[in-house]
């Protein structure tokens, strides 16, 4: 868990410091190092490499690549597209976990967001 929360905070840090190329190319490197840790080396070749998600892997993987190759905007617009896309049968789950926490809860029912984050929470996808 630790690799993997080093590697958000290390790409999250990287575009904020304007797409810093060093800090993206050792978050996108701890991430994917710690989804490997946490749920094994088999299950993460599994999730990535099933038949319905080739293309968002080919955009995630595609993206870390390019950002190790030097060119970070590009590489961070190809990875977030293909996270959304690996990634989106579990943005139900996620919604609903945070609807129950108190604050965010709160700020997640209000009536412009609301209708933003139901719309968000739909999920015609299993994972």
């Amino acid at each position: 868990m630790g690799l993997t929360g080093f590697g958000v905070f290390f790409l999250f840090f990287g575009m904020i410091l304007f797409f810093d190329k060093a800090l993206l190319a050792i978050g996108n490197v701890l991430f994917v190092a710690g989804l490997a840790f946490v749920i094994g080396l088999e299950r993460t070749f599994r999730f990535f490499f099933q038949k319905h998600k080739m293309k968002a892997t080919g955009f995630f993987l595609g993206g870390v690549l390019i950002v190790l190759i030097g060119w970070p905007l590009i590489g961070m617009i190809l990875e977030i597209y293909g996270f959304f896309l690996l990634f989106r049968g579990f943005f139900p789950v996620v919604i609903g976990f945070i609807r129950r926490v108190p604050v965010l809860g709160y700020l997640l029912n209000l009536p412009g967001i609301s209708s933003l984050v139901d719309k968000a929470g739909e999920s015609n996808n299993m994972v």
